[in-house]
């Protein structure tokens, strides 16, 4: 199958990989440009995960201010040279990440920064909920249970895991990685904080 030089051009705008990445994606999926992207974000993945290890020390706080002034998000964001720090790229990254913030009130970063208090109240409600609702089930069973409510309760509150508010396709957690890949460092959203008038 030849791949034709329009088809890698248009590949490389969708997801900004480089010319001869996007050749071979489309050559390894027959030139179906859907699964040609689908295999660019796996090895942009795995690139991102060998990336995890090294610091991110340079970044920057990128600040949102939500329409009517009533609700400000300030998202710290880092990667491991000022050169990258300073690229549009990441820029708006963090402009997205804040603005998602904004949206969807999370608690933490990911699942490691929730304090074990608040996990420890979560499995008492989900043990209280099936409780009250006559599930009798055996201990390993109820375990088994809290687990998977545990991990919807990680998906809805920790950014990272969350589904991205502009494209649900893929968590927050996802564009940062890809990112990473793209851009060939280590990148780490750090914290947040959300400020809501009145709350």
């Amino acid at each position: 199958m030849s791949i034709t030089a329009q088809a890698v051009k248009e590949l490389r705008v969708k997801t900004g990989a480089g010319m001869m990445d996007c050749k071979s994606a489309l050559v390894e999926a027959e030139g179906d440009e859907e699964k040609a992207i689908a295999i660019l974000r796996k090895k942009g993945l795995s690139q991102a995960a060998k990336r995890s290890s090294r610091e991110a020390n340079e970044g920057l706080v990128e600040p949102y201010i939500h329409t009517g002034a009533k609700l400000g998000v300030l998202v710290e964001l880092n990667c491991e040279t000022d050169f990258v720090a300073r690229t549009d790229e990441f820029k708006e990254l963090a402009r997205n990440i804040a603005m998602h913030i904004a949206a969807t009130s999370p608690l933490a970063v990911s699942r490691e920064d929730i304090p074990a208090d608040v996990i420890e109240k979560e499995k008492e409600i989900f043990r209280g909920q099936m409780e009250a609702g006559g599930q009798k089930k055996p201990p390993e069973i109820m375990e088994k249970i809290i687990s998977g409510k545990l991990d919807k309760f990680f998906e809805e509150n920790c950014v990272l895991e969350q589904p991205f508010v502009k494209d649900p396709d893929q968590t927050v957690g996802d564009l940062v990685k890809a990112l990473s890949g793209k851009l060939g460092e280590n990148i780490v959203l750090n914290r947040f904080s959300r400020i809501k008038v009145g709350e």
